[in-house]
C-alpha cells in the first residue's frame, strides 16, 4: 500500500482536508499520513518548507497532496511535479519545488482539466482536481498520462546565509510550534563554540552555540544546530520567538563575539611571566 501525505492550510477543524482524503480513498487504497492542515493561511514558504522537511523520509512510490493555493481558479497553473521516484501534486506557486529539488532532478507537468471530476469546482482544486491526480499517481498511472510536460514551474528561491566581515545574516523561514526560529543559515559555515550578539528591535543579547536545546539554563537564548541542519534561535524550556519579535521572513543578524586570547608575555589571569633565572652553582 503506497502512501498519500496530504499538506493545507485549511485547518485541522475544516471539512476540507477530510474531503480530499474520502475522493483519494473512493478511488484507491493508500495509507494516509498528514504532515499538517495547519500552514500559515496562504504561507507557501512556510508549507514548501514543511513538505521539504518530510518528503525525504518518505519511501519510493509516496504521493504527496500539497495545497496552499491563494490563487486557486486563476491562470496558476495545478502541477504533478515527480522527482527520486515521488510524486507531489498541487498548485503551480512555488510550494512543491523545494521537496523535489531534495529528492533529485524536477520534472514538472501541467495538468489536464479532464483529470478532475466533472462537476469541478473553481474554488476547491485540492478536492476536485489535486485529489483525483493524487489518486491516479497511487494506482501507478505515470505523470505523463495525466498532463504536459513543462519546463518553467514557478520556483520559490529560499534565503542563504552567508558572512559580512564578522556578521551572519540569514532570514527566519519557519517558527515551530515551541517558538523555536529555523533560519535560513547552514550550520556548516558557523564556527563550533562561538558566541554573537543578535540584533533585534528589542535589544543586542548574547547568544552561544550549542549542541542541544538542554546545554543550556532555563530560560537562556541560544543558538542550536537543528535538525534540517539550519542554525535555530531557541530559548531552553522557552519561546524565541515571543522573546526576540522574530518571525518568519524576518531577518537575522548575529554578530561574532571574538574569543577572548591572552596577551603575549602574560598568563590568562593577566599576571607578567617572568623567566626562571638559572641558579648559580656553588664551588665545593
Amino acid at each position: 500500500m503506497r502512501i498519500l501525505t496530504l499538506l493545507s492550510d485549511f485547518g485541522a477543524r475544516s471539512p476540507y482536508p477530510a474531503a480530499m482524503k474520502a475522493v483519494v480513498a473512493a478511488r484507491v487504497d493508500a495509507q494516509f499520513v498528514d504532515i499538517s492542515h495547519d500552514v500559515r493561511r496562504h504561507d507557501v514558504r512556510e508549507g514548501a518548507f514543511l513538505l521539504a522537511s518530510v518528503a525525504p523520509f518518505c519511501p519510493t512510490g509516496t504521493v504527496h497532496l500539497a495545497v496552499v493555493d491563494p490563487g486557486v481558479g486563476t491562470a496558476r497553473r495545478p502541477l504533478v511535479v515527480v522527482a527520486g521516484g515521488q510524486c507531489f501534486v498541487g498548485p503551480d506557486n512555488g510550494l512543491l519545488l523545494p521537496a523535489a529539488h531534495r529528492l533529485g532532478t524536477p520534472q514538472a507537468y501541467h495538468l489536464h482539466s479532464a483529470v478532475g471530476l466533472r462537476s469541478a469546482s473553481t474554488t476547491f482544486h485540492g478536492r476536485d482536481l489535486f485529489a483525483p491526480a493524487a489518486a491516479r499517481l497511487l494506482r501507478g498511472e505515470p505523470a505523463a498520462r495525466l498532463g504536459r510536460p513543462i519546463d518553467d514551474p514557478v520556483a520559490l528561491t529560499w534565503p542563504r546565509g552567508e558572512w559580512r566581515g564578522n556578521v551572519l545574516n540569514g532570514e527566519v523561514v519557519y517558527v515551530d510550534p515551541f517558538g523555536n526560529l529555523i533560519t535560513s543559515i547552514s550550520q556548516e559555515i558557523v564556527p563550533r563554540d562561538t558566541a554573537f550578539t543578535l540584533r533585534t528591535a528589542r535589544g543586542a543579547p548574547r547568544v552561544r552555540l550549542r549542541a542541544t536545546y538542554g546545554g543550556g539554563t532555563p530560560g537562556e537564548l541560544l543558538l542550536v544546530s537543528g535538525s534540517e541542519g539550519m542554525l535555530e534561535i531557541a530559548v531552553r524550556e522557552g519561546d524565541a520567538a515571543a522573546r526576540t519579535g522574530l518571525r518568519a521572513g524576518s531577518s537575522v543578524h548575529l554578530r561574532l563575539i571574538p574569543a577572548r586570547r591572552s596577551a603575549p608575555g602574560r598568563t590568562r589571569t593577566g599576571a607578567r611571566r617572568t623567566a626562571a633565572r638559572p641558579r648559580r652553582g656553588r664551588k665545593a
